[in-house]
């Protein structure tokens, strides 16, 4: 009788042995990889002599089984939220004018006029305005090069982030004590004790709080320790925690007074800045966060001399320790771009991009006549928050990715009020979004930025809340002047 039936159910399904034997096999491979043996030997010895209609439906089983847990693994993967963050304003009296600049250089004695000459030159085409901040040896007369060293820089250190810390505080409504970890970056300003244990010790922290100091990491080192904090928090299992990133540069360690040109740019474009971000992987604080973390990436292209020395600190022929921004720093920048975005753009773009994108790459391997092409960003994103380094790069950013104006108009404002401050840079760009109210709930943002050695990092953030202007943002008292119409790529 059963050969009987089992025979029919052969005879009804003449289509199916290959299949049959095909994906009882595969399953068979499947379940001995995921399940341990000695618990489902009975259960594959069944399987193995099962009739086709009995191995379908153990089939439809399984992929019902596997889709639960694909399920059930999206609804608990662990989920690290930014709660909220603040950035440093300066007082009025550090606005770095192009006066305030050249006085300091003339009283230290230490550039020649071609020198002043040509930082004259570098900051009319730069796009900076007046209204950008400098650190406080520069506005002192009785104060020359020898206060740009320690005590300046500690300062210049300790305003920036007592200021912002103190702010992200008292708006989160998060006591000192309530935190797990402390993250401070500081490209080229790494005193003992490390800015990490002034954080501790200003606030009076718990004594099992750990922290973690960075350094030599450039302009992207913003987003790189976000996406450290964010990888800890972010483990299996772990428990509810906060996590303080501070993110800041340090003008009075890289003043350069000296004749190399390629170290004078700094000094044209670089100016004070600091950021604070709370981040956490408390669930609980969803309804209350600003934003989610959806993706991170880090890549490093340090392995190519030219990008590796792209821009370097290091000492001109007299001794003055400076940072070099080398002409190769642009091409690196788009190069490096380039490279980044090949390997994020599977991860961000919907399907149809996704199919552009390939079906243009294998033409232009075939066809060597044919240039590829960079996909669509804006099908994936809704606002672009990229790393205003200096007007070139933002150039070279807007040309590689192919964005209008009006998408890095947030990018050319904040250039042009706060300048370059470094690794906090693409917070206070997000301040700019907030103070014109742009960002709706649900909406992705992209934010890019690019560091010596040669690095690019990207976060990708969803929004949990619309976006509006808060007492505490840098553009309260200035953002209805933005933007201007004469901050162009001309």
């Amino acid at each position: 009788m059963m050969g009987y039936a089992s025979a029919q159910s052969h005879s009804q399904l003449p289509s199916l042995p290959f299949f049959f034997v095909y994906s009882k096999f595969t399953m068979m491979k499947l379940l001995k990889s995921i399940v341990p043996t000695l618990q489902v030997q009975a259960f594959l010895a069944a399987v193995s002599v099962a009739s086709p209609t009995t191995f379908i439906s153990l089939t439809l089983i399984l992929l019902l089984l596997l889709l639960i847990f694909f399920i059930r693994h999206c609804l608990h993967r662990p989920r690290v939220y930014l709660v909220d963050y603040s950035c440093f304003k300066p007082r009025p009296d550090r606005k770095c004018t192009l006066e305030a600049c050249m006085q300091f250089v003339c009283r230290s004695g230490l550039a020649s006029s071609q020198s002043v000459e040509f930082m004259q030159r570098i900051w009319s085409s730069s796009t900076l305005s007046h209204e950008t901040y400098g650190p406080s040896f520069i506005f002192d007369p009785n104060k020359g090069i020898a206060h740009a060293k320690l005590e300046s820089c500690m300062e210049e250190a300790r305003e920036g982030i007592s200021s912002a810390v103190d702010s992200l505080f008292l708006k989160t409504k998060v006591s000192p004590d309530r935190i797990d970890t402390v993250f401070v970056t500081s490209g080229s300003f790494s005193p003992s004790p490390s800015l990490s244990s002034f954080v501790v010790n200003r606030y009076k922290m718990r004594h099992d709080v750990k922290t973690y100091n960075l350094s030599g990491m450039g302009c992207s080192s913003g987003i790189l320790v976000v996406d450290m904090a964010t990888r800890l928090l972010g483990r299996r299992g772990k428990k509810p925690e906060y996590a303080l990133v501070v993110i800041t540069e340090n003008i009075s360690s890289n003043w350069y007074l000296g004749d190399n040109r390629s170290m004078l740019v700094g000094n044209c474009i670089f100016r004070v800045g600091c950021a604070a971000v709370l981040l956490t992987n408390d669930r609980s604080r969803r309804g209350t966060a600003k934003m989610e973390l959806i993706h991170s990436l880090r890549t490093h292209h340090g392995t190519d001399d030219r990008a590796y020395r792209a821009a370097i600190q290091e000492e001109d022929e007299k001794g003055n320790t400076g940072v070099s921004l080398t002409k190769e720093l642009v091409p690196v920048a788009g190069a490096s771009l380039r490279r980044h975005i090949r390997i994020l753009g599977p991860k961000v773009l919907p399907l149809r991009q996704l199919f552009l994108y390939a079906y243009a790459a294998l033409s232009a391997r075939l066809d060597s006549s044919k240039k590829p092409t960079v996909p669509d960003f804006t099908t994936a994103f809704d606002h672009f928050c990229i790393h205003t380094g200096g007007k070139a790069v933002i150039e070279q950013v807007g040309r590689v990715l192919r964005l209008e104006d009006r998408i890095m108009e947030p990018s050319r404002m904040t250039l042009n009020r706060f300048g370059n401050t470094s690794s906090s840079l693409v917070f206070y760009e997000l301040t700019y979004f907030e103070a014109k109210g742009r960002i709706r709930r649900g909406e992705k943002l992209w934010m890019l930025a690019f560091g010596s050695g040669f690095k690019v990092g990207s976060l990708v953030w969803r929004w949990l809340k619309d976006s509006s202007l808060e007492d505490d943002n840098p553009w309260k008292d200035c953002i209805g002047r933005y933007p201007l119409p004469w901050v162009s790529y001309a």
